[in-house]
């Protein structure tokens, strides 16, 4: 006699032991995540005009012959704008005008999208449009294989219609050049991000300046009162690092920690206003309003401006990022007036960057430069820079004879013309 299942538990087909369950459960809660990324690919984009100002005067340079526009970058290369005003095909004699961007920096394969504009300046807004970025392109973006590669138009314009044309005007073209470079980035999906805010310690410590709680210096200039703390001008600056504990022996250093008193200091050869400038930085590490600097750098000579004045003061004061900080904002202000007191401000307190932007800039201006007072002064006072001057000038001639300009710094003298077309007697 067969015997009978004797339950739930008997036979060959039992179910599993409820941990077994459990732990297959528990096994499928521990897997991880599933995860996720995208391929995005998408333009940098940047543009340039380039003004071309004596557009009758580049006629006749010869065919194949080309006007550069400075270089500028975008995704991360270097670009430049290349005019022909004779035409870059010597078939068509000289009937064109070409025009063409070329990668003027090191690369390989460099994909971009471009477009060119040549600017209607009679106001009716009817510009003469080459566009990548308004149409698709039946081979994708133009590829650029090595430094020097370019893309544009060998027949842009006729040169006689362009002539008669609203695109040239008191002798002077206006090119607008777009360039969209390429990029693919990898974008995944992260299960958890905390953004975190922006550094605000330069508003604490600020803050700090504002409320002088715990100063224990003070600062006397020209009758002004100035409450700081010696430990953060310390950490600012080496110069006041000296100032304040490198003569100290250790002994005075604890005794000024018990005593806890308050340090006087007087500064008798800088004006309030400068020195608050200084403060402001070291606590907040930014430099003071626009309407700060630009007040006082109107009808006066840059030594005389807050801006100057805080680049001498960074120089004392061992502040280098105060003094690039003043050379960014004076580099922006440079002008034909103002290069040569600038340049001798930059030399006389060690801005490097600002002294070289000032001597390429006169050297591009020379015939104009030298009609100024600044440049008067530079002879007066300090004949080396004027040598560097001329030195650059050398540079700029050897950037001419490989075709970077069109027309030499020494032509333009030679000519007697300054930058506005005027004939002048060169004093050099």
């Amino acid at each position: 006699m067969e015997d009978e299942d004797a339950g739930p538990g008997g036979g060959g087909e039992a179910s599993p032991p409820h941990h077994a369950a459990a732990s297959g459960d528990r096994a499928r809660d521990m897997a991880a995540s599933p995860t996720s990324s995208r391929s995005v690919t998408q333009t940098v984009n940047g543009s340039h005009r380039f003004v071309i100002q004596g557009y009758s005067l580049a006629k006749g340079m010869g065919v194949g012959k080309h006007i550069a526009s400075e270089t500028f970058t975008v995704g991360g290369y270097q670009w430049a704008i290349y005019f022909y005003p004779d035409g870059k095909n010597p078939e068509d004699n000289s009937a064109y005008v070409s025009v063409f961007i070329a990668l003027a920096s090191e690369g390989t394969d460099v994909r971009a999208l471009f477009e060119l504009t040549l600017l209607d300046q009679s106001g009716k807004g009817k510009h003469k449009v080459h566009s990548h970025f308004d149409r698709s392109l039946e081979s994708g973006p133009y590829t650029l294989k090595y430094r020097g590669s370019m893309w544009g138009y060998k027949r842009f314009f006729r040169r006689t219609a362009l002539e008669t044309s609203d695109f040239l005007k008191d002798d002077c073209l206006k090119i607008n050049c777009t360039v969209g470079v390429v990029v693919s980035t990898m974008d995944y999906s992260r299960p958890h991000s905390i953004e975190v805010p922006e550094s605000d310690i330069g508003y604490h410590f600020g803050t700090l300046l504002d409320t002088q709680e715990g100063v224990d210096v003070i600062f006397r200039v020209a009758g002004e009162e100035f409450h700081a703390h010696k430990l953060v001008l310390a950490a600012r600056s080496s110069f006041f690092r000296s100032e304040f504990f490198d003569h100290e022996s250790d002994e005075e250093k604890n005794e000024a920690d018990t005593r806890n008193e308050i340090k006087e200091i007087v500064i008798d050869d800088m004006d309030p206003k400068v020195f608050k400038a200084v403060l402001h930085f070291m606590y907040r590490d930014n430099l003071v309003n626009d309407d700060e600097l630009s007040a006082s750098s109107s009808d006066c000579s840059i030594f005389d401006t807050l801006a100057g004045k805080l680049m001498a003061a960074a120089d004392k004061y061992e502040l280098p990022r105060l003094r690039l900080l003043c050379e960014s904002y004076l580099c922006k202000h440079i002008s034909v007036n103002s290069v040569a007191t600038t340049l001798a401000l930059a030399d006389q307190h060690h801005a490097m960057e600002l002294k070289s932007v000032c001597l390429k800039f006169a050297a591009e201006n020379l015939s104009a430069v030298i009609r100024t007072e600044g440049f008067d002064y530079l002879k007066d006072n300090c004949p080396s820079l004027q040598s560097e001057i001329l030195r650059t000038v050398a540079g700029c001639e050897e950037q001419c004879s490989s075709g970077g300009k069109s027309q030499s710094v020494w032509a333009q003298l030679s000519d007697g013309g300054d930058t506005s077309g005027r004939r002048v007697r060169p004093r050099v």
